[in-house]
């Protein structure tokens, strides 16, 4: 069941799974909710209390055509977990996701209990970033949705898996792509852009919560050698490394991964 409050005038729209201490996830790049691999949500949902947050414009998340910032994409889902729970959540974000829920860290760290980190960077000129046309071919919805579905997969996973995955599941990316909004999908990229050329966690003081940072080995999308870095915005950080593991690594390996989380946020 999709439920919604209210933001500035706009419906921000979330989900909610499983039973436990709230965990709110925040999807990544012109993803929405229903993008989550479900073996993983499954996984997650066995210890927790699942909060799948929509992003403004995507899904059934209201759109006011304003341009947006990740400052205000936090603020969305701080109002959600400020709506939802006693005060403060578990959040895991991915890719994108992963900015705002460092962001929302930073600015409003008595809601954020525990971070999660999946296949992301810190922002600001120590990461390192693969080329801009990378994620422009992201918002590029000009090709027939079949063929974005490929790509897109073929950037999310290494060869041999996206091809698999293409095989089982490349029409069902391919409606969702053709659900997405290119004026959403701009302001998102702008949204990323401002991120990467801003202060960084590190550059900030850091973050003050535990932090589990993963990635895959081979990610495409983002460097997997950003981890180590972010590993290093927390005093109290775990890494996990998942070799062969690419962007979208959390459909490769649900089960290990939600495991490690789940013990991660037990402690």
């Amino acid at each position: 069941m999709v439920n919604h409050i209210e933001v500035d005038g706009r419906s921000v729209a979330f989900t909610e799974t499983g039973a436990g201490p709230a965990l709110v996830l925040v999807n990544g790049f012109a993803a929405t909710a229903n993008d989550w691999d479900p073996g993983f949500v499954a996984r997650l949902a066995e210890s927790n209390r699942l909060i799948l947050v929509e992003h403004r414009g995507m899904g059934v998340s209201g759109d006011d055509g304003r341009p947006f910032s990740i400052a205000d994409l936090a603020a969305d889902v701080g109002a959600v977990i400020a709506s939802q729970t006693s005060g403060s959540a578990a959040v895991l974000g991915w890719s994108m996701g992963g900015y705002v829920a460092q962001q929302l860290a930073l600015s409003n760290p008595s809601q954020v209990g525990r971070l999660v980190l999946l296949s992301t960077d810190a922002g600001g000129p120590e990461s390192l970033y693969v080329e801009d046309a990378v994620l422009a071919g992201i918002a590029n919805l000009d090709l027939p949705p079949i063929e974005q579905a490929q790509n897109l997969l073929n950037l999310l996973f290494p060869p041999a898996v996206a091809e698999v995955i293409f095989s089982q599941f490349g029409q069902l990316v391919a409606d969702a792509r053709g659900e997405l909004r290119e004026d959403v999908l701009a302001r998102q990229l702008k949204a990323i852009r401002a991120w990467r050329t801003g202060v960084s966690a590190v550059v900030a003081g850091g973050l003050a919560c535990p932090v589990f940072v993963a990635a895959g080995t081979e990610d495409a999308v983002i460097p997997p050698v950003n981890a180590r870095l972010l590993v290093g915005c927390s005093q109290t950080a775990w890494l996990a490394e998942f070799p062969g593991g690419g962007h979208a690594f959390m459909a490769q390996f649900p089960g290990q991964l939600g495991d490690a989380i789940n013990q991660f946020l037990a402690l």
